[in-house]
């Protein structure tokens, strides 16, 4: 072998020695660069980097790949790991790198400029991170770099023009981040990109005419940034573009008429939301492999062109422009999608539009998911065979011409969610296998000229958001079942039909509705009480309908309120005061009806163009603009009496009263040997409704702070009722303990028919649901400041806090004997029935401030006509022993033995 050939081996053989002398201080680079990475992790969820330590050899480490020959670090994939912290400049050290995958992690900050010395890097892969600041410069130095992504971060500043150098790139995704600045003319030497992706963004200006030099460019996507200008006609010559996407910039100008030609190759074409012009090419049909079509958002006109030969269309959305002009062959291209089937969005709505809707579209793909061809011109009908459309999810043929009805094979269509056909002429009736959908969510009748019922089948559709069935000519009641579709919460409409009946008490089920019209119908009774347990209502419209009856003092709860007319009904009684302190209601409208008494004058009462009161004569005061009446008190009144009107009714008064006097003689004569009631007794009694979120707020929210005691049938709570500042105590009963449900009816019938000086107070009762619709019950009692006598017997010592000890001296032991005794002689012969306590202990004996004694826990009490009798005789009552385990309160015997 001659030495010029020996030579070159030679040299080959000392290059090899040398590598390896240098293998172990390449291999300890590589091992401390990694742990510096792992260093700068501050998360690691997944436990991707427990591997990471001196018991493995670093090549061993989860996600890192080395060479089989010198054994250094060529792949670093860690994707989707979850990891957070920083990425450490000593990954620059990996110099055999030829792999870095970091997607779907949660890294931040900066990307270092020291990954610009992997200059065997070919695939470059940080996208779906948190990395902010601007795109390395010295990435540009990855000469052999392929790949390279960085969507979806926080990045900054302008495309560096110096990654115009990367060659050998082949995709460049730079999406969803905050680059902005134009397009790098340099890009045009990125002669093997195949794949540009950089919507949404902040760039700006034009697309360079250079791109057109990208000859392998297959993808181009830069929707969603503010590029202006018109497209260069040499990106039109790129045959080779499969994608072509440019939606939601300022772009104008026409497309190309041999736009079909010259992109033979073209599958999706997004321009839509931009300023084009123009008609839509005609040969776009002989790019037959498109199947996506978006142009909606531009000022296109003309007609649609045929589209036959796309035979994998699967959408064409050409909404929102100028096409057609109310001409009978505007639908014509209509006919040329029969074949496309895979077709599954059809959108043309908001355009010029005309011609007769064809009974062909019922023969479409039935892979058709969404049909939308509102606000135009069409007339026809809908067709028949609609229902064909299995996989149809929204149908919207809103505000066009047609007539018709709503055929019944709409009821097919199982996975409807949006049925829009309001401001037609449609008519007949409001099919019934419409309830059949039940996965409606919204459904749009309103402006036609339907006629007959409203279905109840409709209350099928539990999953209803939205109802409006208003402006048409519907008759008969309104179905319970509708009124009870729990899950509307946005908009429930059926004014202007001509419904009669009352309105449904199934009302208070719609808890989480917003909107309610039933205005200008027929309706009559009362309005429903539990009306006010809808309490998320903005705008309630109950106008002109026959209602009657007073405004319930239910609809006190309903706060949210912006908006409310009663306005045209027979009302009557006097405007609700709560009113007045809805503090978002900013339009009220009570006119025409019978309302009487004083006008209040807070909140929207104080603004003249917010309130209505027009034609309630008997409404006075309020603010000066409403020009009522000065409220004349009652006494003014009768000074204005005739004195012939006051002889007429003072004479047979006055024998009536000297009557009168002499029975009262006569009974207080007869009652004088009788034991004689606490004169409380004979009180009127005072009583109220509250609601649970009063309760809710006074007891902040049943706090255990404010938690007096526990027993078996519930709760009791001190509580601070917002409406007047006073403290009561509140006893709230679980419904979930047996009998509890019969204690409350038997309390509160014990308690509103009987008082007495030294029997506890019942305030109010509140008998409904909570915020869950559970079913709620409680007392409303006045608050003892003392507590109860069983605390005074018996304190409970807290020895970490000083207290004031609790002692009864002779006196105070005495008097609230007394005082019980007299409780249980009012209730045993005091009473019209005799009442049995049948719990009588000393925790049900509370002390007010002036420690007067006070029975309460009447949840056992027994109503007995015989009781006065019978507990003397023998202790065989058919009442049995009720009461505390252990404890039976022996018949009639009152006194409590507490003395010692």
């Amino acid at each position: 072998m001659s030495p010029p050939i020996l030579w070159p081996l030679f040299l080959q053989i000392i290059q090899l020695i040398s590598f390896s002398s240098s293998l172990p201080a390449g291999n300890e680079t590589d091992r401390l660069s990694l742990l510096a990475f792992k260093a700068q992790i501050t998360t690691d969820p997944l436990g991707k980097l427990n591997s990471w330590n001196e018991s493995l050899h670093f090549c061993e480490w989860s996600g890192v790949t080395c060479g089989r020959r010198h054994q250094r670090v060529v792949e670093l994939d860690l994707h989707s790991c979850k990891l957070a912290g920083t990425l450490s400049p000593h990954i620059g050290n990996l110099s055999f790198l030829r792999s870095l995958n970091l997607v779907d992690n949660i890294l931040s900050h900066s990307i270092p400029q020291e990954l610009g010395g992997l200059f065997r890097l070919q695939m470059m892969i940080l996208a779906n991170n948190t990395f902010d600041g601007e795109i390395p410069v010295n990435i540009s130095q990855c000469s052999n770099l392929l790949t390279l992504r960085l969507e979806v971060n926080n990045l900054t500043g302008k495309l560096p023009a110096e990654l115009g150098s990367l060659t050998k790139m082949q995709l460049f995704n730079f999406g969803k981040n905050n680059l902005v600045g134009e397009l790098p003319h340099s890009f045009a030497n990125l002669s093997s990109i195949v794949t540009i992706y950089g919507m949404m963004n902040n760039l700006q200006g034009s697309i360079p005419n250079s791109f057109g030099k990208l000859e392998r460019l297959k993808y181009l996507s830069l929707g969603g940034n503010n590029l202006s200008g018109t497209i260069p006609p040499s990106i039109y010559n790129l045959s080779s573009l499969i994608i072509f996407s440019v939606p939601v910039n300022q772009l104008k100008g026409n497309l190309p008429l041999d736009l079909g030609l010259t992109l033979p190759n073209l599958e999706i074409l997004r321009i839509h939301t931009n300023q084009f012009t123009g008609i839509i090419p005609a040969t776009i049909s002989n790019a037959s492999k498109v199947a996506d079509i978006q142009l909606s958002g531009n000022s296109f006109t003309g007609k649609v062109p045929s589209l036959a030969s796309l035979l994998n269309l699967r959408t064409l959305i050409v909404d929102f422009n100028d096409l057609g002009n109310n001409e009978d062959d505007d639908l014509g291209f209509l006919y040329s999608l029969t074949n496309q089937t895979n077709l599954e969005s059809l959108s043309i709505n908001d355009n010029s539009l005309g011609g007769v809707l064809p009974e062909i579209v019922s023969n479409f793909s039935t892979k058709l998911i969404r049909i939308t061809f509102g606000r135009n011109q069409i007339r026809g009908s809908i067709p028949t065979d609609i229902g064909n459309l299995i996989s149809l999810e929204i149908l919207a043929l809103e505000m066009n011409q047609l007539t018709g009805i709503i055929p019944s094979s709409i009821g097919k269509l199982q996975n409807l969610a949006a049925l829009h056909l309001f401001e037609n002429k449609i008519s007949g009736s409001i099919p019934s296998s419409l309830g059949n959908i039940t996965l409606l969510i919204k459904v749009f009748l309103s402006l036609n000229n339907l006629q007959g019922s409203i279905p109840s089948t409709l209350g099928n559709c539990q999953n209803l958001l939205s109802l409006d069935l208003a402006h048409n000519n519907l008759s008969g009641p309104i179905p319970k079942e509708v009124m009870g579709i729990s899950s509307l919460s946005i908009y429930l409409d059926l004014s202007q039909n001509q419904l009669t009946g009352p309105l449904s008490t199934k009302v208070g089920e719609l808890v989480n509705l917003g909107y309610l019209d039933v205005s200008n119908n027929r309706l009559s009774g009362e309005i429903p009480g539990n009306l006010g347990r809808c309490i998320t209502l903005e705008n309630l419209d109950l106008g002109e309908n026959y209602f009657q009856g007073s405004i319930p003092e239910s609809l006190r709860s309903l706060r949210a309120l912006q908006y409310l007319n009663l306005s045209h009904n027979n009302l009557t009684g006097q405007i609700p005061r709560f009113l007045s302190g809805f503090e978002l209601l900013q339009y009220l409208d009570l006119s025409f009806n019978d309302l009487q008494g004083e006008m209040p004058t807070q909140r929207v009462f104080g603004n003249a163009s917010a309130v209505s009161v027009l034609g309630n004569n008997k409404l006075c005061g309020g603010i000066s603009q409403l020009n009522l009446s000065r409220c004349i008190p009652n006494s003014s009144k009768r000074q204005k009496s005739s004195t012939k009107q006051m002889l007429i009714i003072a004479i047979p008064c006055g024998f009536l009263g000297f009557f009168f006097m002499i029975a009262c003689l006569l009974f207080c004569c007869l009652k004088i040997t009788q034991n004689k009631p606490s004169s409380e007794a004979s009180r009127e009694f005072s009583f109220w409704r509250v609601t649970y979120k009063e309760l809710f707020q006074a007891t902040a929210r049943f706090s255990p702070s404010n938690l007096i005691s526990a027993g078996s049938f519930g709760s009791v709570y001190k509580g601070v009722l917002a409406s007047d500042g006073a403290i009561v105590a509140v006893k709230v009963f679980n419904l979930l303990s047996r009998g509890a449900s019969e204690s409350f009816m038997r309390e509160c019938a014990a308690l509103i028919n009987i008082r007495h000086r030294n029997l506890v107070r019942v305030l109010s009762a509140c008998d409904g649901v909570d915020f869950q619709g559970n079913d709620f019950k409680a007392l409303v009692y006045e608050f003892m400041v003392n507590g109860s006598l069983e605390e005074w017997l018996h304190p409970v010592p807290i020895p970490e806090e000083a207290h004031e000890a609790r002692n009864l001296n002779l006196i105070q032991r005495l008097s609230i004997s007394i005082d019980v005794a007299s409780a249980l002689d009012y209730l045993h012969h005091g009473c019209q029935m005799p009442v049995v306590h049948c719990d009588l202990k000393p925790s049900n004996v509370l002390l007010d401030s002036d420690m007067n004694a006070r029975v309460g826990d009447f949840g056992l009490a027994r109503f007995s006509p015989e009781a006065s009798h019978q507990l003397t005789s023998d202790q065989t009552s058919s009442v049995g022993l009720k009461g505390t385990v252990g404890y039976a309160p022996p018949g009639n015997i009152t006194i409590i033995f507490f003395c010692c």
